[in-house]
């Protein structure tokens, strides 16, 4: 697969082969008794109160001023729940949780474990045909420490590390610490369709009611890609790094890199450079960006982000 001489017209054109698959070490955490649904619905943003069991939740697991500490998905059963953290720091979210849990709820929190989700691209019907592991929406998989794919799934063709961010990085899917953290919330990070603002009361409630009610996200993150000059060229020693100030061309401040890939550089010099931002409310609609000197990065929206919801949070508030 051919990341660096495609003939596709965009840096953004590149998807992964079909089928194939890639794996991520995962986090859970089981949740056992009858409040168990009620408690993590009062950590996290969405509805998981009313779920029913062999449902499957994606939520975001929040502070109480509405930061992200972790994604993860819920899978419901009769006695319980999954959490399967998918990013963020799995011990510092158990943590928090065991904080907040009281005597008084009927809810057994389990140790932290490990697993594999396991993503699949064009092989949904190999999902289907496994019985191992648990499934998730959008052709995945989770497997448990001492759970194997079967032969169909491991005769899948794996992604390699720089397939997966690339992929990653085009959809704009955050990870921990550089995009999650407890510096953003999950707004800015366009994960809106993680949010429920009508559920009732929750942790984080009133910041994010406020910040659709009142259309008050900052930032939000965009993708950035950038064509090294070649080494003949006029150029600077300089490379786009994460933490570097963005400056739209007027020399505003525009906001902040947060990920960064470099793809091998042709026969001609030349990489190209790609990664994820947090962009100022300000520059949004600005298609170049300043990473440096010599450094103009192209701006764009990624495909997976979900925009902010605007006037949504009166009903909440």
């Amino acid at each position: 697969m051919d990341l660096n001489h495609s003939t596709s017209p965009g840096p953004w054109d590149w998807r992964p082969a079909s089928p194939s698959r890639w794996e991520q070490p995962v986090s859970l955490i089981r949740l056992e008794g009858p409040d168990s649904l009620r408690f993590l619905h009062g950590q996290s943003s969405q509805d998981l109160e009313r779920a029913q069991p062999g449902q499957c939740l994606a939520t975001c697991c929040l502070t109480p001023t509405a930061r992200v500490r972790g994604l993860a998905d819920v899978l419901v059963d009769a006695s319980g729940a999954w959490l399967v953290i998918t990013a963020g720091e799995g011990v510092a979210i158990h943590q928090a949780l065991d904080r907040v849990l009281f005597p008084a709820d009927q809810v057994n929190l389990g140790p932290l474990l490990s697993g594999t989700l396991i993503h699949l691209e064009g092989a949904a019907g190999a999902i289907q045909n496994t019985s191992v592991g648990w499934r998730l929406p959008g052709d995945r998989l989770v497997l448990r420490d001492g759970e194997c794919l079967s032969a169909e799934l491991e005769a899948i063709p794996a992604l390699g590390p720089i397939e997966i961010e690339r992929w990653r990085l085009s959809q704009g899917r955050p990870l921990a610490p550089n995009e999650i953290s407890e510096e953003v919330n999950p707004f800015e990070l366009g994960l809106a369709d993680r949010v429920n603002l009508s559920k009732g009361c929750y942790v984080g409630q009133e910041t994010l009611a406020k910040l659709a009610t009142y259309d008050g996200v900052k930032q939000q993150l965009r993708r950035w890609c950038w064509a090294e000059p070649a080494a003949s060229t006029a150029r600077t020693d300089t490379e786009p790094v994460v933490g570097a100030v963005l400056r739209t061309i007027s020399g505003e401040r525009a906001g902040r890199i947060t990920s960064r890939l470099q793809l091998n550089a042709g026969p001609d010099g030349t990489s190209l450079w790609l990664g994820l931002a947090l962009v100022r409310r300000q520059a949004l609609a600005e298609p170049l960006l300043l990473a440096g000197e010599g450094i103009t990065l192209e701006i764009s929206e990624p495909i997976g982000v979900v925009a902010p919801p605007v006037g949504a949070g009166s009903a909440a508030s």
